[in-house]
């Protein structure tokens, strides 16, 4: 594939990975080297089309499933490149489908390049859907930002996702509050998290609270602000394209998972005290049974 047969803005072409990875983690518009790209039949080489793993967002799975296609894979050429649409389905549920556009040139029998086009729906990370409850108004923000990300534009990722967590600061503090009230956190800790809420700088609000996070909502063992703070603190300011791509991810992923735990500390407590309330009618419903049954003779 030559640079005249790339689109513009096409990302130059790097190490080469498995075919099947290309299609599940790569974004559009960047061309690659591929290994295991083709197969040989009985009128020459054919396009692998391989199952696939990506996330299923369907009621049935919800996770990271197998999909298949029933695409033919198109002769391939070494003279020239080839457009193909490949058109997937998820083995579980049969609902979920992703078609990708890709244009693709083998240089041998198992390697070649190749440049995804576009992908249906868009290329870009899982985002859980419990995650929207701590993005409050900055929902929009935080979607420029993952677009950045799936682009590899990490300064843009960066700044929106900054943008973000600076905004929804008291948000966070108040679930984390809530986590703590329901696990009958110590006075002092409530009372700390309240105080970093009054806080204006986001820096100072962390180090107010170090200490003060609920066990179930640590990441690894560190408090989920904490790591937010380490991810901003130096800013763009002589930061690299990449450097910005790393911190921005890191900065999803802690959201991400952040939320998660609150959700289902919250979820667990909720649970349980349904549950005592339903053995305490239980209860009631026996008591007064055995109060209204008459003596035994």
């Amino acid at each position: 594939m030559s640079t005249q047969d790339q689109p513009t803005g096409a990302g130059k072409v790097s190490e080469a990975i498995p075919w099947r990875t290309f299609l599940e983690s790569q974004p559009p518009g960047q061309a690659r080297k591929v290994t295991g790209i083709a197969e040989e039949r009985g009128d020459g080489s054919h396009l692998v089309i391989p199952a696939l793993q990506m996330y299923c967002g369907s009621v049935a799975c919800d996770g990271v499933c197998f999909f298949d296609s029933e695409t033919t894979g198109a002769w391939l050429s070494h003279q020239e490149p080839r457009f193909q649409f490949l058109a997937y389905h998820c083995r579980h549920c049969m609902q979920t489908e992703k078609i990708f556009a890709v244009m693709v040139k083998p240089e041998s029998s198992q390697s070649g390049e190749a440049l995804k086009l576009g992908e249906y729906p868009g290329f870009g990370p899982h985002i859980p859907t419990k995650m929207f409850s701590l993005l409050g108004e900055d929902q929009e923000l935080f979607h420029k930002g993952r677009r950045a990300e799936s682009q590899g534009m990490g300064i843009g990722a960066f700044a929106y996702y900054r943008r973000v967590v600076e905004n929804q600061k008291n948000r966070l503090i108040d679930e984390i509050i809530k986590v703590s009230r329901l696990l009958k956190a110590a006075p002092g800790i409530i009372d700390g998290l309240e105080a970093a809420r009054k806080e204006t700088q986001f820096h100072k609000a962390v180090q107010i609270v170090k200490e003060g996070i609920p066990e179930v909502l640590r990441i690894s063992g560190h408090n989920p602000l904490t790591l937010l703070h380490t991810a901003l603190s130096d800013g763009l300011h002589g930061k690299t394209d990449e450097e910005c791509l790393v911190r921005a991810t890191s900065i999803r992923l802690v959201l991400a998972t952040l939320s998660e735990r609150i959700v289902e500390a919250l979820k667990d407590e909720a649970e349980l005290n349904q549950a005592v309330s339903k053995l305490l009618q239980i209860q009631s419903v026996a008591s007064a049974t055995k109060s209204a049954a008459p003596p035994a003779q």
